[in-house]
């Protein structure tokens, strides 16, 4: 196994890795386009049938508890400043291969549903400048996600600028949103009792719960941040300011968001919507044509959902690619294309994942099966971040006084503490609530579970002998 703690140098690559080539800022707006896009555009409407009018505390307390979990993967990651992100904390914590592969392949598996999700989400919104017609759905899902892997393997740099443009782009649709709802309220037409309704039967507290547990995948994304780690230039000041920066930036749009939406539609018809954001711009509010308008917003969220997922499917063959030197998964991950400098082998590994959840999906859906493919995969992803996220605490606070650094930020041990019972008790939750989301999440474990059995069977064939220096890849052989 590959010494845990080698240095990365600051601002120079090690020979054949990758390259330090992302600066602070662009940092902030990979994590905001991450987050932004990943949940408000495609789960708003599922959420508000989960809580009813007052689904913003959804959002509210979700981000709550992402957020004190983000200020963990900060004081890791400027301690680390290293591809594999949580799968490489657990391991310099623990020191365990199995336990480590459990969370290299969870995470892996949260990166693939969420992926699957999105895409579906894509399909559902491109749907909409057709009147019901177009291509097939499944047709449209399969062709976006092969054409971000080719985004993503022509180079980091390329990505991360374009989720930087793509990131402005999604955010002028939520600001649509927002003055859309001021709109309503100026002209004196909002109720603003909606907003402290819970609609829904049974104890309201538990269809909070149940609106946290569907809202967190909207949350999600910070962590793919620290997978970039190895590629950030001066990780230990760009990372505390851009990724918490980051969060709590779309945390406060998340709110304002949700209020808008519950002010200006009715909360039954948010709920049955598939792409409820659009909802809001269909009730014809602004003095503006309503299908212009329609079809501007549609657009819009095209290219939030695309920014999310471009930013998830970067994330994936870089888990790989960190772990691979780890000799958790597979060798043949750390292969680095010779000229684009990007983890290829992965990256269409990730590709031919994504893939098979779609079809998989629409298979199931197609053979009568009661499936909402966006629900489902958004829940996995839910299960297996939040147990990621609660063992990553535990790390954080394990690792306290283990290779110390004067450059590394240190988060607030109250707030960790808050934060690991936080996502322990929506994991919960959204687990009694869904039991059928963990079949899902075996398949998935499946895949990586044969990952691991290669490894062990046929990696030690290509390791260096003991004494023998091991080099970083350099590309194709």
């Amino acid at each position: 196994m590959a010494d845990s703690t080698t240095a990365v140098a600051d601002t120079t690559d090690d020979e054949g890795g990758l390259k330090r080539s992302i600066t602070g800022a662009q940092l902030f707006f990979y994590t905001l386009g991450d987050v932004l896009g990943s949940g408000i555009y495609v789960l708003i409407g599922l959420v508000a049938a989960a809580v009813g009018g007052a689904f913003w505390i959804a959002f509210a307390a979700g981000v709550t508890v992402a957020a004190i979990t983000g200020s963990a993967y900060a004081e890791l990651v400027t301690k680390y400043p290293q591809a594999a992100g949580s799968s490489l904390y657990v391991q310099k914590a623990f020191g365990n291969k199995a336990l480590t592969f459990l969370v290299t392949v969870s995470f892996l598996s949260a990166s693939f549903a969420a992926s699957g999700s999105l895409a579906a989400g894509f399909a559902s919104y491109f749907g909409q400048l057709f009147d019901g017609g177009g291509p097939p759905a499944l047709l449209v899902s399969l062709v976006f996600v092969a054409v971000l892997v080719v985004i993503n393997y022509i180079g980091i740099t390329e990505s991360v600028v374009m989720n930087m443009l793509m990131t402005f782009i999604e955010l002028s649709g939520l600001v649509i949103v927002m003055i859309i709802g001021v709109w309503y309220v100026a002209e004196g037409n909002a109720d603003f009792g909606t907003l402290t309704d819970i609609s829904v039967s049974g104890n309201p507290a538990l269809a909070v719960l149940a609106g946290v547990a569907l809202s967190f995948f909207a949350m999600t994304g910070f962590e793919n941040t620290a997978n970039v780690a190895e590629e950030t230039i001066d990780p230990y000041r760009a990372f505390p300011r851009s990724l918490i920066g980051g969060m709590v930036v779309a945390g406060v749009v998340y709110v304002l968001v949700s209020m808008a939406a519950a002010l200006t539609v009715p909360t039954d018809q948010l709920a049955e919507s598939d792409v409820a954001l659009l909802e809001v711009v269909k009730q014809g509010i602004l003095p503006f044509s309503t299908d212009l308008m329609t079809t501007i917003f549609t657009i819009i969220a095209l290219v939030a959902i695309t920014n999310t997922t471009l930013v998830t499917l970067v994330t994936q063959p870089r888990i790989l690619y960190g772990m691979a030197r780890e000799d958790v998964v597979p060798g043949v991950f750390a292969k680095v294309h010779a000229s684009r400098r990007s983890p290829w082998v992965g990256l269409l590994f990730s590709g031919l994942v994504v893939g098979g959840l779609l079809v998989t999906g629409t298979l199931v859906t197609e053979a009568g099966g009661k499936l909402d493919l966006v629900n489902r995969l958004a829940l996995v992803t839910v299960v297996f971040l939040l147990a990621i996220y609660a063992l990553v605490i535990v790390t954080c606070l394990k690792l306290r006084g283990h290779d110390e650094d004067e450059r590394a930020f240190r988060a607030s041990t109250p707030l960790l503490v808050l934060g690991l019972v936080g996502n322990l008790a929506i994991l919960y939750y959204a687990v009694y609530d869904d039991p059928a989301s963990l079949y899902w999440c075996a398949g998935l474990l499946a895949v990586g579970v044969v990952l691991y059995l290669v490894e062990q069977l046929f990696g030690g064939r290509s390791r260096p002998r003991p004494g023998t220096a091991s080099r970083a890849p350099k590309g194709d052989s």
